[in-house]
């Protein structure tokens, strides 16, 4: 018998019932168990029914995660692709982070890393919040994300959509209006493909598209998604780059931003200090990271 707390399956159970009402009839009276001296509910499932409900999967939720990560995580549908970049199909953002897919080949998808610079030729960096399912409280570069599968955010020509994504998502994360941010500044500089797990559940398998973008914006995070913001120049990222690798402060980094950082960082940008951006685009290799 699993015990899953009151508070938790109440609100798990409004939740599933407003996203999911035909599957309420799993719940039969006689599955449910209530105690006056616990405040459990308990479930008399089979094994792979409460492990399924404790776990996740499409038709269940997983009443550990923040709601409104988990709201993210089955509303959100990623666009599958293979390693050519062709797109294969789509899933949500929820099996798309399970090491179970991941490991299964299932679950390569696209995503979008931002980078950011203001006037002084600073980066903006950001702390990932404690509620993000994959790699909380991880700094890593302006704002990293996915296009969705929808029409705005899958036009190939010229990246639209992933830009169009990009500039959708500085809005939620950081408060960056669209007009502070045009699509057509964006510059896609390349492609990476890397995979790296969060932890024993979670990972990330993504084909990377990297924007970079000078501008001076007005930042307000969602502290929902961004614990801490700053912005640093070269050499400040150099010694973040050193107390993570010394463990030093607590300071870690994103995996994707680090494999940015190692092999392209440095270089692009003194692109951007020249004003050479478009001299470094290279959309036709996918550089294989790990």
């Amino acid at each position: 018998m699993a015990s899953i707390s009151l508070k938790s399956m109440l609100t798990t159970t409004a939740y599933k019932f407003n996203q999911f009402p035909s599957h309420f009839s799993l719940f039969s009276p006689k599955s449910l168990s209530f105690s006056p001296s616990s405040p459990f509910l308990s479930l008399k499932s089979s094994p792979s029914f409460v492990r399924s409900f404790a776990m996740g999967d499409a038709t269940t939720v997983d009443v550990t995660m923040d709601a409104v990560q988990r709201k993210l995580m089955f509303d959100d549908e990623c666009i599958l692709v293979d390693e050519s970049d062709n797109v294969v199909g789509h899933d949500s953002k929820y099996n798309c982070h399970l090491m179970e897919t991941i490991n299964a080949g299932k679950a390569l998808h696209r995503a979008f890393s931002v980078f950011l610079f203001n006037s002084k030729y600073e980066l903006l960096l950001q702390q990932r919040s404690a509620t993000k399912v994959t790699f909380p409280l991880v700094w890593t570069n302006t704002c990293c994300s996915h296009p969705l599968y929808r029409e705005s955010e899958m036009i190939q020509e010229e990246v639209l959509g992933v830009r169009n994504a990009a500039q959708r998502k500085l809005l939620d994360e950081l408060g960056i209006e669209a007009e502070d941010v045009p699509v057509d500044q964006f510059t896609p500089l390349g492609r990476m493909l890397y995979k790296a797990p969060s932890d024993g559940k979670w990972g990330e398998h993504e084909l990377d598209y990297l924007l970079f973008i000078v501008k001076d914006v007005a930042v307000n995070p969602n502290p929902e998604e961004v614990a801490d913001v700053k912005y640093v120049n070269r050499e400040e990222l150099k010694e973040i780059c050193r107390k993570a690798d010394a463990g030093e402060d607590g300071i870690k980094l994103s995996p994707w931003f680090r494999l940015v950082v190692d092999n392209f960082m440095y270089k692009w940008w003194d692109h951007v200090e020249n004003g050479t951006l478009k001299d470094a685009v290279d959309m036709k290799t996918i550089h294989k990271l790990s």
